[in-house]
């Protein structure tokens, strides 16, 4: 049973977090070995739960913004915190879209029979326990539950405290889907407490917890990238480009430009940065400007962009690395796709850049050459999303190299042990 219960601490930081690493290290065990029909269950009756829900979860995510805007939580967050009627859909939607997946655990590949006659290949089995701590966003803690139950991960999630009504209730949930589907409620644990103090212990469960998950601000992943005696799948932030090559057709770079930067504001794969080039400026940058100035978005650019498009603000070295999480963005005039090319590699996140151009011989060289975890041709960089790629949803978007990159979804949660394949077979 939970240590902590919704109202009032029973027990110490340190002790509760201990009891949920144990919890879910024992739960662990019984999800390795669930059926896959064991666990769409419960993902099904989650999703018919959510949607049965539907209006207590509105009224939860409610209460939760209307804390937020008396504390003064900054737009960015609001945007990442607020849940609508088609948000709450979508969560339902993701999680049913998890159901449907191939079952990842248990699968063997590459077996191949070896000189002294046994069999080797690989096996994908779950990470165990993993760790998740995100801010703001209310769907996380569905979409995290359901791709750490199918493929057989217990996961503790410990969300912000700004959306603490919305994550009980969506908690509540994911117990009784658990609890429908004859699989241990500690399968997945939501962190009861808002002390920040919970953080820091998760952070060095080592003996229980498998994988730390970040979802958050810059500045919580910085300090849990200092303080985590735990594996991370990461990334720190999301300055993403968009870059007009010559061949760019006029239309489609409006189009991209305006949906990849104003869509939404508070998101890891809005674009912040857009690169023109320069035999191309002249006629692309004003319509574009137009249309960015027109929706309250501040240019601040280069030289030779405001050279163009006078009322830009002058851009620092500091504009093209920024992550604005704002209606900003930082504008530069390039000589070519070396240049350009040369400039995301330096400035960017590595997380997501786009190239618009009808030169399908450059767009190679884009996707090559470009060192992101997401490169795109002709396409909004707001399409770096799990759901958006088919993995039903994302545990989160990393942009580290080792294990998993991009979105992280089903196989980003497993690994792969080795397995031999013998009939009697010694050593010689």
């Amino acid at each position: 049973m939970p240590i902590y219960c919704r109202h009032a601490a029973i027990m110490d930081i340190k002790d509760y977090m201990q009891t949920l690493g144990r919890q879910a290290r024992a739960a662990s065990r019984r999800l390795a070995t669930a059926t896959t029909a064991e666990k769409n269950a419960a993902l099904l009756h989650l999703a018919a739960a959510i949607r049965r829900d539907k209006a207590a979860l509105l009224a939860a995510n409610a209460e939760d913004l209307a804390a937020a805007r008396a504390n003064g939580l900054e737009a960015a967050m609001l945007d990442r915190l607020a849940l609508t009627d088609k948000g709450v859909d979508n969560m339902a939607e993701g999680v049913e879209q998890v159901a449907k997946l191939p079952d990842p655990i248990g699968e063997m590949s590459d077996i191949k029979y070896q000189p002294s006659g046994i069999q080797v290949g690989q096996m994908r089995v779950p990470l165990g326990v993993v760790g998740i701590i995100y801010e703001a966003r209310p769907n996380v803690t569905a979409d995290a539950a359901a791709l750490c139950l199918k493929s057989g991960n217990a996961a503790i999630l410990r969300g912000g405290s700004e959306a603490i009504h919305c994550n009980r209730a969506i908690a509540a949930l994911v117990e009784e889907a658990l609890a429908a589907a004859g699989l241990p409620a500690a399968a997945v644990q939501v962190v009861a407490t808002t002390d920040r103090a919970a953080v820091g212990e998760l952070i060095t469960l080592r003996e229980f917890v498998d994988v730390i998950v970040p979802r958050g601000g810059k500045g919580l992943i910085a300090r849990l990238l200092a303080e985590s005696r735990v594996p991370m799948i990461q990334h720190l932030d999301g300055n993403c480009h968009v870059y007009l090559e010559t061949q760019a057709d006029p239309a489609k770079a409006l189009k991209i430009v305006d949906n990849a930067k104003t869509q939404r504001y508070g998101t890891c794969n809005t674009a912040e940065s857009l690169l023109v080039d320069r035999a191309v400026a002249a006629a692309l940058l004003p319509p574009i400007a137009q249309m960015l100035t027109a929706k309250g978005v501040e240019i601040r650019g280069c030289g030779e962009t405001r050279a163009i498009l006078p009322t830009a603000v002058a851009a620092t070295e500091e504009d093209f690395y920024a992550e604005y999480l704002a209606p900003i963005i930082s504008v530069k005039v390039v000589a070519g796709i070396d240049e350009a090319i040369a400039h995301i590699n330096q400035y960017s996140s590595h997380h997501t850049d786009a190239i618009v151009t009808d030169n399908h011989p450059l767009a190679m060289r884009f996707l090559h050459e470009v060192d992101s975890a997401s490169v795109m041709i002709n396409a909004s960089t707001r399409f770096a999303d799990g759901f958006e790629y088919g993995l039903g949803a994302e545990i989160g978007i990393s942009t580290d190299k080792i294990h998993a990159r991009g979105p992280v979804g089903l196989n980003g949660l497993t690994c792969q042990k080795w397995v031999v394949l013998g009939d009697g077979h010694i050593r010689g």
